[in-house]
């Protein structure tokens, strides 16, 4: 019987940059990025795993700065196993590829065809790299296609969708029942994938999976009890595979979280000061806020004083959070004094005018919204 160990990783995408997080955001991002694939040598080490796979997209593109590039060399050079990188839609084999700088580095291999390697006593890996940014056929298949069933453990290494997730077709989609069959006659062990950032299982075999990115590079969408976008990223996969002789193998797939940052899409109905005090608790919960991201949506009607609540609260937020942002274009919150804040203000004159013509509108218009708040606020400080 044959046995392996490794862990499977994918999209580190190191030297991502994300706008939004601001300078001090982006430093800490770029730390946490390049932790993570200190991580990766941990968990090795502490599962006795004998390499590190990472299925595409290892560089955010092939035009990085020397700095950026330097650090990333730097953290692979220093795992304690091989690595095994396959270039993705990221970062393609084309002439300035990136790759070619990780040349003469110990223990750090780039994947640039797909004739198999011997990476461990009965141990095979093949690869399906990525030599442009738009490939015109099934690069999984192309790498199957010469390969005959056999008693060695044969890992494959691949990035892109298959053609199982839906859509219409397209050139460069992977055949997912072709690789199947593959696993069925031991033509192949396990297909380890990149291009999706959250983690996943394909299909029946429970042999093909996404990795996922080990940190969380987009938003979580959250809507109710529903969720979407990148809903399981920031973790690593540890995977066994154990065969004997030709055919089927068994294969054991252990998903670990290593990831430290946060990305949330809110989606929020508001409609009293009950509703404002359980959203701002909900982000008061979030542990480590200097690395969460968070955008929201509000829907709904509030008063007068709930919604001065709300702004206050989230303007006392905001300065805590990596990112914290409204979806201006989701936002559907409309504003709907009561009757006695209205009577309480007691305004006349031009003030008189300009409120009641703001109430007139329907007031889910920021601006709108905006004017009469002030209105209210100067009037109550005035008091």
């Amino acid at each position: 019987m044959t046995r392996v160990t490794f862990i499977h990783t994918s999209d580190l995408q190191l030297g991502m940059i994300r706008w939004y997080l601001g300078q001090d955001g982006q430093a800490l991002f770029d730390d946490s990025r390049l932790k993570a694939v200190a991580r990766l040598g941990e968990l090795a080490t502490e599962h006795d795993a004998e390499f590190i796979v990472v299925a595409g997209d290892v560089f955010e593109h092939n035009s990085l700065s020397d700095r950026v590039t330097g650090r990333a060399l730097e953290a692979l050079r220093a795992l304690p196993v091989p690595v095994y990188l396959l270039p993705g839609n990221h970062d393609p084999l084309v002439a300035d590829s990136i790759f070619r700088r990780t040349d003469g580095i110990d223990g750090v291999h780039v994947v640039v065809d797909s004739e198999p390697l011997e990476v461990a006593e009965g141990v095979e890996l093949v690869g399906a790299p990525w030599r442009s940014k738009h490939p015109t056929g099934d690069l999984v298949r192309a790498m199957l296609e010469p390969l005959a069933p056999t008693d060695k453990i044969r890992l494959g290494l691949a990035h892109g969708q298959v053609e199982a997730f839906g859509g219409e077709p397209a050139p460069g989609l992977i055949d997912l029942a072709n690789v199947e069959t593959k696993l069925i006659d031991g033509t192949l062990d396990y297909l380890a994938l990149g291009d999706t950032h959250s983690t996943a299982s394909l299909g029946d075999s429970g042999a093909v999976w996404f990795s996922g990115s080990p940190e969380t590079t987009d938003y979580h969408e959250r809507v109710g009890d529903e969720t979407g976008g990148e809903h399981d990223s920031g973790n690593t996969l540890v995977v066994t595979v154990d065969k004997t002789g030709v055919g089927r193998s068994r294969v054991e797939v252990k998903k670990v979280a290593v990831g430290e940052w946060t990305f949330d899409a809110l989606h929020e109905e508001l409609y009293s000061q009950e509703d404002v005090d359980a959203f701002l608790a909900k982000l008061d919960a979030y542990p480590d806020k200097t690395r969460t991201c968070i955008k929201y949506a509000l829907e709904g009607s509030l008063s007068l004083t709930a919604t001065r609540a709300l702004e206050e609260g989230l303007n006392e937020r905001v300065p805590v959070f990596t990112a914290l942002y409204d979806r201006e274009r989701l936002n559907r919150l409309t504003l709907e004094p009561e009757d006695d804040e209205l009577a309480s203000l007691e305004l006349g004159g031009v003030a008189g005018e300009a409120m009641a013509e703001l109430l007139r509108e329907e007031l889910d218009d920021t601006e709108a919204r905006d004017a009469v708040n002030l209105l209210f606020r100067l009037t109550k400080e005035a008091q």
